[in-house]
């Protein structure tokens, strides 16, 4: 059994010296291989790609990706899986939040037959704000899906060859690897997890990143919000009709019509209001549409330090 550790950085130079040598350790006490470590460079701007560089010399096990600019999380991950070289693939972020040192559990959980064997984060670092987001986003992720989605399940996971070639078989730009991996199917498991603070440097998630992540997430597993929108305008449209017929009968019938410029004002501005807010979503479609016409690669790799043991 070989296994291959996939890890997007960036501007880590502060973890990335005690991240190799962590992870470094682990592998010494897999039993099999040999391992690797193929760390994706999505475009630093500080010395991580100089260590990244002193680290494939020194140890044969570390691979280094270095793309030509910054492409963003998910697609430095897809890079990484396109680069791994093992039966067995662990995934996991770059800042060491997720924890080395919880792999071995991931491969007695894949012992017992599991495809994927994933992280159920038990307890988060962030501020209560965004720990209330992450609880409503996947919540309401996993409603609006129609794949069975885990509940706070991050990108730390643990994949068979099997699994990682049909992530990569699919060839949509906006990505979002943990849909694809519930997408992909086989036999699936979570192990809880407690997640760990950052061990330096800031995070590279700013709130407008994780914003756009969550809308990749749900427009790429979900055609429920274009469902909403005629769901709505068939309500709308009812309760125009109901008004109409009444508007009617008490004209013939009461002898007076329905009065309220107010109330008419107030119907006209929320059902525009709803009506830019749905194109809005449309065009979200469209755009996603328009992207993927482009067909252009999701990734441009500058250099590779490190042909791997």
């Amino acid at each position: 059994m070989r296994l291959s550790v996939a890890i997007p950085v960036l501007n880590e130079e502060a973890v990335l010296p005690e991240l190799i040598r962590r992870v470094g350790a682990v592998l010494d006490g897999v039993p099999g291989g040999p391992h690797e470590m193929v760390l994706v460079d999505d475009g630093s701007t500080d010395r991580t790609r100089v260590i990244l560089a002193e680290a494939s010399r020194r140890d044969p096990r570390v691979r280094a990706i270095l793309l030509s600019r910054n492409f963003g999380h998910q697609p430095a991950i897809t890079a990484a899986l396109d680069h791994v070289r093992g039966d067995l693939v662990v995934v996991m972020d770059g800042d060491l939040q997720d924890v080395p040192e919880e792999i071995p559990r991931f491969l007695a959980a894949h012992a017992e037959g599991f495809d994927v064997v994933y992280a159920r984060r038990a307890a988060r670092k962030e501020g209560i704000l965004l720990r209330f987001c992450y609880f409503v986003f996947y919540r309401l992720f996993a409603s609006l899906s129609r794949l069975d989605i885990p509940l706070d399940a991050g990108d730390f996971a643990l994949m068979t060859r099997r699994v990682v070639d049909a992530i990569r078989s699919a060839p949509e730009r906006n990505r979002y690897l943990r849909g694809l991996r519930a997408w992909a199917g086989f036999r699936q498991c979570g192990i809880v997890v407690e997640r760990a603070a950052r061990a330096g440097g800031e995070s590279k998630y700013s709130y407008g990143a994780l914003f756009r992540l969550a809308l990749d997430g749900l427009f790429a597993f979900s055609i429920i919000p274009i469902r909403a929108a005629m769901l709505l305008g068939a309500l709308a449209t009812l309760g125009a009709t109901i008004f109409a017929v009444f508007a009617v009968y008490a004209k013939l019938v009461l002898d007076r019509s329905p009065q309220g410029f107010t109330s008419i004002l107030l119907v006209v501005t929320f059902m525009s209001g709803v009506i830019l807010f749905f194109l809005g979503v449309v065009g979200e479609y469209v755009g996603r549409v328009y992207e993927e016409t482009k067909a252009r690669p999701l990734y441009v790799v500058e250099e590779i330090f490190g042909d791997g043991p």
